[in-house]
């Protein structure tokens, strides 16, 4: 079973109440924000209301909140190879 992923991209502000009214059917609150829908006509619809504000996916299987962060978290840009505590350890030893 396919799933759409739905990414809320630009914010509702400003915008008419029935625009807003479809993010909130489809479970859209903050920016950025991910919703994973079953492939359907109805969200196929919906979707096509607010088409400007969102970025669609067709993705195999639905990902957990969790998942879905730790894709998005960025690279630290750094590896930690030894801890202070294991440097003393090695340094008490000899």
């Amino acid at each position: 079973m396919s799933y759409f992923r739905i990414t809320l991209l630009r914010s509702a502000i400003g915008l008419p109440r029935r625009s807003t009214d479809v993010l909130k059917a489809l479970g859209l609150k903050k920016r950025m924000g991910t919703v994973f829908h079953p492939v359907s006509q109805s969200v196929a619809g919906q979707i096509m209301k607010v088409k400007e504000l969102v970025e669609v996916r067709e993705v195999d299987r639905s990902m957990t909140q969790q998942e879905v962060w730790l894709e998005r978290k960025p690279d630290p840009g750094y590896y930690v190879e030894k801890t202070c505590a294991q440097e003393r350890g090695e340094m008490g030893r000899q």
